[in-house]
């Protein structure tokens, strides 16, 4: 009966939950889902992060390249964010160009970049005027349920916390650039931008971290971006209905407690990551793959040995492995 209600009437459905001040999936009207982390996701980047907001999932990889700096500002280095909505995520995604969502996101991405000052591009200068660092921050919708900026933003802070850029300098004999792979070291995150986002209901309820169903019900839509020093970075809402002073600022301190709570988890995680071990797993285990491939071809040769010639009395092909 409740499932026939809620797709008969999906609003009114929701508005029975509101009037007790808890939502469909248990939560009260200023509860967000349980937020999880993973630093290190992808190998193959300079530094990478996935984030799950309830079914939300969102993977962030960050890949570093040498490019000479932009003629107006010859101190400065690029970031370039890229949010992707692909159909994997959703039914609502359609394979092709980037849609209005991932465009909007994307934009909202760097805005937040460049009015937080989470990275000063004057710290990706190598040399002016001649070479500096653009980092391409690629962000993927895995699971869509909802709440995409809050997670975009989570995954792209931490991911950026996880970046090793190698040491590069410009040679005075060939004036090529010579890249230090043994010499590595973290970015200087300036500021941690964390944004929080809010659905409104018939014009005056306000609810946390909306699903995606909750999002196609509500009237309005608004995200805050805060930094660790309480300051507001961004207030994003794009149109619908308005909403009092005194529920904004509601919001922007609900903000605020939300960006101490995600601060402390990825630090917390960012502890737990040990850069020095990954670095030397790998060629260990380049050396157990090398040593398994010369296991195997013994083993195969011992073989065919045993077949060639007439095999012992009593002999094994162990036997024969065990004195080679």
């Amino acid at each position: 009966m409740a499932a026939g209600f809620k797709t008969a009437e999906p609003l009114e459905y929701h508005r029975s939950f509101l009037k007790e001040n808890c939502r469909p999936d248990g939560r009260e009207l200023g509860e967000f889902r349980t937020t999880t982390l993973n630093i290190g996701s992808i190998s193959t980047a300079d530094g990478s992060s996935l984030v799950k907001i309830g079914n939300t999932t969102v993977i962030c990889g960050i890949k570093g390249e040498l490019a000479s700096p932009p003629a107006d500002a010859p101190n400065k280095g690029y970031i370039v964010p890229n949010v992707d909505l692909p159909p994997l995520c959703s039914s609502r995604f359609r394979p092709g160009p980037p849609g209005e969502q991932a465009q909007a996101a994307s934009q909202f991405v760097a805005d937040v970049i460049e009015s937080s000052g989470v990275i000063q591009r004057e710290d990706l200068c190598i040399e002016k005027g001649k070479l500096c660092w653009v980092l391409y921050c690629d962000i993927m919708c895995l699971d869509y349920d909802g709440n995409l900026l809050d997670a975009c933003l989570i995954a792209l802070l931490a991911a950026l916390k996880h970046v090793w850029l190698p040491e590069v300098t410009i040679s005075k004999d060939t004036d090529l650039a010579e890249v230090n792979t043994d010499k590595k070291q973290h970015l200087s995150i300036a500021k941690h931008p964390i944004s929080s986002s809010f659905a409104v209901f018939d014009d005056s309820i306000v609810i946390v971290d909306p699903t995606a169903e909750e999002e196609s019900l509500s009237t309005a839509m608004m995200t805050v971006v805060t930094d660790e020093e309480d300051r507001l970075c961004t207030l994003h809402k794009p149109g619908g209905t308005s909403l009092s002073g005194e529920k904004l600022q509601d919001c922007i301190s609900r903000a605020v407690t939300r960006n101490r709570e995600v601060s402390k988890l990825i630090n917390t995680v960012m502890h737990s990551v040990k850069p020095q071990n990954s670095i030397q797993q790998l060629p260990l285990l380049g050396t157990l793959a090398r040593s398994s491939c010369v296991l195997t071809r013994v083993w195969e040769a011992v073989e065919r040995e045993m077949v060639e010639h007439s095999k012992p009395q009593g002999s094994s092909a162990r036997d024969l492995f065990d004195k080679l």
